[in-house]
């Protein structure tokens, strides 16, 4: 690769737990001859994502090509986080061959997009396509693609409704600046949940799009790295509901991190997740839990009712520390009462 090179860019959003740190392992265990870099954007100031990607380094993604931006979505904070970070990835004695950007689920792409204009980087990089990632089994439940038609109709009725949840805002702007879209947990929705699925997003998206489906991240490379779509020019192919007022914001959506005690009975704190999830409308938790006797660190990521832990690695030299990251809109978070219901299931 020369220095007149642009080097390729491919953002991957997509909504909360939809499988964005998944699919970005297994590119990174299958590279192609490609030497990577990878910019993880954390909602929240506990970095679980960065850390589990950073466990998977290797020669074809060195640690120092792992960054990771936390308590700040890049798009809104390109001058002071979003730019220095590239410019540092490009200013490496062995520059990387294509970079991957992890945004955060509630993050919005078009906006990030848009800073590949900026003059210091614009002839250097180029966004080689948007990869959307979306749950198959959540959106054939119709939890974040709503009937376009039932909204009409009570639009007619009542004008003064405003029948647009941030969540759903999030995840059509999502579509509308994708490329190509990854049905992640094909397995879990099944032939009938996938017809609904791909027919649900086929409605959202503003023009046709590859919808693909994906089990534990595995997906061709091929597929979905080396697009050359030029993402950046073609901005006007790829609305947005924030294109009127340019800036978005996070307000409707909070984070607590809550610092527990080792856990006696791991099974007892997911019952608790769960419970969360039903009683309180969280949307994503996810974080790093000792548990008492044993050596290894347990990650715990859960989306809605859906919980998932593992051992992932000795703690070794790391404090025990168990900290857990909740996500949700606004109106749902009671940090008092999500701290006390998992505080009880630790102790």
């Amino acid at each position: 690769m020369t220095d007149l090179t642009k080097i390729p860019v491919t953002v991957i959003t997509g909504f909360l737990g939809a499988g964005k740190t998944t699919l970005i392992r297994h590119l990174m265990a299958n590279p192609q001859g490609r030497r990577l870099a990878i910019l993880v954007n954390e909602f929240g100031t506990v970095g679980v994502d960065g850390d589990i990607l950073r466990a998977c380094a290797d020669e074809n993604c060195p640690l120092d090509n792992i960054v990771e931006l936390a308590n700040g979505c890049i798009c809104c904070t390109v001058a002071d986080a979003f730019i220095p970070t590239i410019e540092a990835l490009l200013a490496q004695p062995v520059r990387p061959d294509h970079i991957l950007i992890e945004t955060s689920g509630l993050a919005l792409p078009k906006p990030l997009l848009k800073a590949f204009d900026w003059p210091a980087i614009r002839s250097r990089i180029t966004v080689d396509g948007v990869i959307a990632v979306a749950d198959a089994e959540a959106v054939a439940a119709g939890r974040f693609a709503p009937d376009l038609a039932a909204v009409d109709a009570q639009r007619a009725a009542d004008d003064s409704i405003d029948h647009e949840t941030p969540l759903s805002e999030v995840f059509e702007d999502q579509i509308a600046c994708a490329d190509i879209v990854l049905l992640s947990k094909a397995d879990l929705a099944g032939a009938a949940g996938l017809a609904a699925a791909r027919a649900a997003i086929e409605a959202e998206a503003p023009r046709p799009l590859p919808i693909l489906p994906m089990v534990e991240g595995a997906i061709d490379p091929a597929v979905v790295l080396g697009l050359a779509a030029a993402a950046e020019d073609d901005l006007a192919a790829r609305p947005s509901h924030h294109d009127d007022h340019g800036d978005h914001e996070h307000d409707d959506f909070d984070t607590v991190v809550i610092e527990l005690p080792e856990v006696a009975d791991p099974e007892r704190l997911v019952a608790a997740i769960e419970r969360l999830a039903a009683e309180r409308n969280i949307l994503r938790v996810k974080g790093h839990v000792a548990v008492t006797g044993k050596p290894m660190r347990l990650l715990v990521q859960a989306v809605g009712a859906r919980v998932r832990r593992q051992f992932d690695r000795p703690w070794g030299a790391e404090p025990r520390r168990s900290a857990l990251v909740v996500i949700a809109e606004r109106a749902d978070v009671d940090a008092g009462a999500i701290r006390a219901a998992l505080s009880e299931a630790a102790a």
